[in-house]
């Protein structure tokens, strides 16, 4: 068997306490109680439905770092996608990025839909809700090979508020 999810991811961050409120208070991960004893500027967070040991390891460079610079001077990672179960879910982190000043963008890639959301290091990320796939239809499936611009209150009426996004594509049936 190969590969079959992302498990978490390191990201390096200039001050430690104001990335791990962030990602607390607008995305709602929990800090894990897993740092090495004796070592500092390091924690570890969990993703509120996650069952990861952790989601998201931040380690402290100090305030000394410049914000990364991948993709616009060097290679690097662009961004990481967290999936929520339901569009309603999706519009509340709409607003709480939103209330952060941390949204910068948002996309309907077809059969998902998107927000983009940067850190207070400038790190952007990715909130998404995949259509379920007895949802899918021609159209969505047309939609995936161009960014479109996002009206989540038409995707609600289209789907639902509270319909469980990613059944039978990341969440298995039965």
């Amino acid at each position: 068997m190969g590969i079959h999810r992302l498990n978490h991811a390191v990201l390096y961050v200039s001050d430690l306490d104001r990335s791990v409120a962030f990602y607390r208070d607008v995305l709602g991960f929990r800090q894990v109680p897993m740092t090495p004893e004796g070592f500092q500027g390091a924690a570890f967070l969990q993703a509120p439905d996650s069952t990861n040991d952790h989601d998201l390891g931040l380690f402290a460079l100090g305030a000394h770092a410049g914000r990364s610079t991948a993709g616009r001077a060097t290679v690097g990672l662009y961004h990481l996608a967290w999936e929520v179960d339901t569009l309603a879910e999706l519009a509340a982190t709409a607003r709480r990025l939103t209330q952060a000043g941390a949204l910068v963008g948002t996309s309907d890639h077809g059969t998902t839909k998107s927000l983009y959301g940067q850190d207070p290091d400038g790190l952007e990320f990715e909130v998404v809700w995949l259509v379920p796939a007895d949802r899918l239809d021609d159209a969505a499936i047309a939609a995936r090979t161009r960014i479109g611009r996002l009206d989540l209150p038409a995707e609600i009426a289209r789907y639902g508020a509270d319909t469980r996004g990613g059944i039978g594509i990341s969440i298995p049936v039965g």
